[in-house]
Protein backbone atom coordinates (compact mmCIF):
# COMPACT_ATOMS: atom_id res chain seq x y z
CA UNK A 1 0.00 0.00 0.00
CA UNK A 2 1.11 3.72 -0.57
CA UNK A 3 1.26 6.11 1.71
CA UNK A 4 0.18 9.45 1.33
CA UNK A 5 2.08 12.64 1.51
CA UNK A 6 1.38 15.64 2.20
CA UNK A 7 4.85 17.95 3.00
CA UNK A 8 7.49 17.35 0.55
CA UNK A 9 8.21 20.25 -1.93
CA UNK A 10 11.78 19.60 -3.72
CA UNK A 11 13.30 22.90 -4.92
CA UNK A 12 16.22 23.75 -7.21
CA UNK A 13 17.28 27.59 -7.04
CA UNK A 14 19.78 28.76 -9.35
CA UNK A 15 21.92 25.86 -9.83
CA UNK A 16 25.50 25.76 -11.26
CA UNK A 17 27.74 23.23 -11.75
CA UNK A 18 31.10 23.29 -13.66
CA UNK A 19 32.82 19.65 -14.50
CA UNK A 20 36.15 19.38 -15.86
CA UNK A 21 36.70 23.02 -16.26
CA UNK A 22 33.59 23.20 -18.20
CA UNK A 23 30.41 24.72 -17.42
CA UNK A 24 27.46 22.14 -17.84
CA UNK A 25 24.63 24.58 -17.28
CA UNK A 26 23.92 27.88 -14.94
CA UNK A 27 20.66 29.77 -13.30
CA UNK A 28 18.72 25.93 -13.53
CA UNK A 29 15.50 25.83 -11.35
CA UNK A 30 12.21 24.25 -10.71
CA UNK A 31 9.83 23.46 -7.75
CA UNK A 32 8.65 20.26 -7.34
CA UNK A 33 5.01 20.40 -5.46
CA UNK A 34 3.89 17.46 -3.22
CA UNK A 35 2.17 14.75 -6.60
CA UNK A 36 4.80 15.78 -8.66
CA UNK A 37 6.80 13.84 -11.73
CA UNK A 38 9.44 15.92 -12.91
CA UNK A 39 11.33 13.89 -16.30
CA UNK A 40 14.94 15.68 -16.88
CA UNK A 41 15.67 15.87 -19.90
CA UNK A 42 18.07 16.80 -22.73
CA UNK A 43 21.42 15.23 -24.91
CA UNK A 44 23.64 13.27 -23.58
CA UNK A 45 26.46 15.51 -21.69
CA UNK A 46 24.21 18.16 -20.50
CA UNK A 47 24.64 17.26 -16.79
CA UNK A 48 21.32 15.24 -16.13
CA UNK A 49 23.02 12.41 -14.27
CA UNK A 50 25.00 15.39 -12.24
CA UNK A 51 21.72 17.55 -11.78
CA UNK A 52 20.30 14.19 -9.48
CA UNK A 53 23.76 13.71 -8.39
CA UNK A 54 23.09 17.48 -6.88
CA UNK A 55 19.01 16.90 -5.93
CA UNK A 56 20.70 14.07 -3.47
CA UNK A 57 23.54 16.12 -2.03
CA UNK A 58 25.97 13.72 -3.05
CA UNK A 59 27.55 16.78 -5.13
CA UNK A 60 27.72 19.99 -3.91
CA UNK A 61 26.37 22.89 -6.51
CA UNK A 62 29.49 25.68 -7.56
CA UNK A 63 26.41 28.12 -7.40
CA UNK A 64 22.77 28.34 -6.31
CA UNK A 65 21.21 25.89 -3.76
CA UNK A 66 18.68 22.77 -3.54
CA UNK A 67 15.54 23.01 -1.13
CA UNK A 68 13.26 20.78 0.84
CA UNK A 69 10.60 21.46 2.65
CA UNK A 70 11.79 25.39 2.26
CA UNK A 71 15.28 24.43 4.13
CA UNK A 72 18.74 24.20 2.39
CA UNK A 73 19.28 19.90 1.81
CA UNK A 74 22.90 20.73 2.91
CA UNK A 75 21.79 21.78 6.49
CA UNK A 76 19.19 18.97 6.45
CA UNK A 77 21.65 16.04 5.71
CA UNK A 78 20.07 13.04 7.40
CA UNK A 79 16.68 14.56 7.88
CA UNK A 80 16.91 15.12 4.06
CA UNK A 81 18.12 11.00 3.34
CA UNK A 82 15.72 9.88 5.57
CA UNK A 83 13.23 11.03 2.81
CA UNK A 84 15.02 9.99 -0.10
CA UNK A 85 15.33 6.97 -2.42
CA UNK A 86 18.17 7.27 -5.01
CA UNK A 87 18.68 4.97 -7.88
CA UNK A 88 22.19 5.73 -10.15
CA UNK A 89 23.71 4.39 -12.81
CA UNK A 90 25.53 2.02 -9.84
CA UNK A 91 22.94 -0.84 -8.95
CA UNK A 92 24.95 -0.68 -5.51
CA UNK A 93 24.19 -4.66 -4.99
CA UNK A 94 26.36 -7.01 -2.91
CA UNK A 95 27.63 -10.40 -5.42
CA UNK A 96 27.95 -12.30 -2.78
CA UNK A 97 24.35 -11.81 -1.62
CA UNK A 98 21.63 -13.42 -3.13
CA UNK A 99 18.61 -11.06 -4.50
CA UNK A 100 16.51 -10.94 -2.00
CA UNK A 101 19.03 -10.35 0.39
CA UNK A 102 20.47 -7.27 -1.44
CA UNK A 103 16.83 -5.84 -1.32
CA UNK A 104 16.41 -6.48 2.11
CA UNK A 105 19.28 -4.96 3.26
CA UNK A 106 18.56 -1.87 0.81
CA UNK A 107 15.64 -1.55 2.67
CA UNK A 108 17.39 -1.79 6.26
CA UNK A 109 19.52 0.55 5.36
CA UNK A 110 16.68 2.95 4.47
CA UNK A 111 14.99 2.12 7.83
CA UNK A 112 11.93 -0.05 6.17
CA UNK A 113 11.19 -3.42 7.41
CA UNK A 114 9.34 -5.30 5.02
CA UNK A 115 8.48 -9.14 5.19
CA UNK A 116 9.64 -11.26 3.50
CA UNK A 117 6.70 -11.86 1.02
CA UNK A 118 7.01 -7.73 0.40
CA UNK A 119 10.62 -8.61 -0.57
CA UNK A 120 9.68 -11.68 -3.06
CA UNK A 121 7.08 -10.01 -4.36
CA UNK A 122 9.11 -6.60 -5.04
CA UNK A 123 11.73 -9.26 -7.10
CA UNK A 124 8.70 -10.81 -8.67
CA UNK A 125 7.19 -7.27 -10.09
CA UNK A 126 10.93 -6.47 -12.24
CA UNK A 127 10.73 -10.17 -13.34
CA UNK A 128 13.09 -11.73 -10.75
CA UNK A 129 10.90 -14.26 -9.32
CA UNK A 130 12.50 -17.40 -10.44
CA UNK A 131 15.90 -15.61 -9.49
CA UNK A 132 15.14 -14.47 -5.54
CA UNK A 133 17.97 -17.09 -3.69
CA UNK A 134 20.14 -16.62 -6.59
CA UNK A 135 23.70 -14.75 -5.88
CA UNK A 136 23.41 -11.66 -7.50
CA UNK A 137 26.90 -12.07 -8.72
CA UNK A 138 25.81 -15.02 -10.73
CA UNK A 139 23.05 -13.05 -12.51
CA UNK A 140 23.62 -10.94 -15.93
CA UNK A 141 23.54 -6.69 -15.49
CA UNK A 142 20.41 -6.41 -16.70
CA UNK A 143 19.34 -8.56 -13.64
CA UNK A 144 21.37 -6.74 -11.29
CA UNK A 145 19.86 -3.06 -12.46
CA UNK A 146 16.55 -4.93 -11.83
CA UNK A 147 17.63 -6.04 -8.43
CA UNK A 148 18.56 -2.79 -7.50
CA UNK A 149 15.09 -1.64 -9.10
CA UNK A 150 13.17 -4.12 -6.52
CA UNK A 151 14.42 -1.49 -3.97
CA UNK A 152 11.47 0.82 -5.13
CA UNK A 153 8.54 -1.56 -4.41
CA UNK A 154 9.39 -2.02 -1.22
CA UNK A 155 10.07 1.97 -0.54
CA UNK A 156 6.74 3.75 -0.90
CA UNK A 157 7.21 5.32 2.68
CA UNK A 158 9.71 7.49 1.08
CA UNK A 159 8.56 10.70 -0.28
CA UNK A 160 11.20 11.63 -2.36
CA UNK A 161 12.64 8.97 -5.63
CA UNK A 162 15.56 10.27 -7.86
CA UNK A 163 16.08 7.36 -10.35
CA UNK A 164 18.73 7.30 -13.17
CA UNK A 165 17.55 5.48 -16.26
CA UNK A 166 14.96 3.38 -14.08
CA UNK A 167 13.56 1.61 -17.14
CA UNK A 168 16.68 0.30 -18.45
CA UNK A 169 17.06 -3.45 -19.20
CA UNK A 170 13.35 -4.02 -17.73
CA UNK A 171 11.27 -6.48 -19.92
CA UNK A 172 7.59 -5.14 -21.04
CA UNK A 173 5.62 -6.56 -18.01
CA UNK A 174 8.13 -4.93 -15.55
CA UNK A 175 8.37 -1.80 -17.12
CA UNK A 176 4.45 -1.03 -16.83
CA UNK A 177 4.81 -2.39 -12.83
CA UNK A 178 7.42 0.28 -12.42
CA UNK A 179 5.53 3.06 -14.58
CA UNK A 180 2.56 2.16 -12.74
CA UNK A 181 4.50 2.17 -8.92
CA UNK A 182 5.54 5.55 -10.02
CA UNK A 183 2.56 7.36 -10.76
CA UNK A 184 0.86 5.60 -7.89
CA UNK A 185 3.55 7.45 -5.76
CA UNK A 186 3.22 10.57 -7.11
CA UNK A 187 -0.63 10.56 -6.80
CA UNK A 188 0.06 9.69 -2.67
CA UNK A 189 2.12 13.11 -2.85
CA UNK A 190 5.50 11.91 -3.32
CA UNK A 191 7.77 13.36 -6.04
CA UNK A 192 9.72 11.42 -8.57
CA UNK A 193 13.02 13.36 -10.17
CA UNK A 194 13.40 11.08 -12.97
CA UNK A 195 16.17 10.53 -16.40
CA UNK A 196 14.91 8.16 -18.85
CA UNK A 197 15.89 7.90 -22.92
CA UNK A 198 12.93 5.25 -23.26
CA UNK A 199 9.79 6.05 -24.47
CA UNK A 200 7.23 4.81 -21.37
CA UNK A 201 3.82 6.27 -20.40
CA UNK A 202 3.73 6.82 -17.03
CA UNK A 203 -0.17 6.70 -16.22
CA UNK A 204 -0.62 9.91 -14.05
CA UNK A 205 -2.22 13.41 -15.06
CA UNK A 206 -0.49 15.56 -17.42
CA UNK A 207 -1.25 18.83 -14.76
CA UNK A 208 1.18 16.12 -12.34
CA UNK A 209 3.91 15.99 -14.60
CA UNK A 210 7.09 18.34 -15.81
CA UNK A 211 9.85 18.62 -17.90
CA UNK A 212 13.13 20.39 -17.08
CA UNK A 213 15.06 20.18 -20.21
CA UNK A 214 18.85 20.61 -18.82
CA UNK A 215 20.21 21.55 -21.89
CA UNK A 216 18.42 24.81 -22.04
CA UNK A 217 20.18 25.95 -19.20
CA UNK A 218 23.86 25.70 -20.76
CA UNK A 219 25.85 29.04 -20.58
CA UNK A 220 24.19 31.32 -23.24
CA UNK A 221 20.98 29.49 -24.00
CA UNK A 222 17.88 31.29 -23.32
CA UNK A 223 16.39 30.57 -19.72
CA UNK A 224 12.88 28.32 -20.17
CA UNK A 225 10.62 27.54 -16.94
CA UNK A 226 10.20 23.94 -16.91
CA UNK A 227 6.65 23.07 -18.86
CA UNK A 228 4.11 21.68 -16.98
CA UNK A 229 1.61 18.40 -18.85
CA UNK A 230 4.24 17.10 -21.39
CA UNK A 231 4.03 13.75 -20.28
CA UNK A 232 6.88 11.66 -19.49
CA UNK A 233 8.70 12.03 -23.28
CA UNK A 234 11.24 14.42 -23.94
Amino acid sequence: MTDTFTEPRLTARNLELERGERLLFTGLGFDAAPGTLVRLAGANGTGKTSLLRLLTGLMQPDAGEVLYKGASIAKLREDYARDLVYIGHMNGVKDDLSAVENVRIAARMGNIIAPETALVDALSRVGLADFTDHLTGELSQGQRRRVALARLFVSTSKPVWILDEPFVALDAASVCNLAQTIADHARAGGIVIYTTHQECDIPIEPEHMMTVDVSAFAPGRVRKPAAQGEGSHA
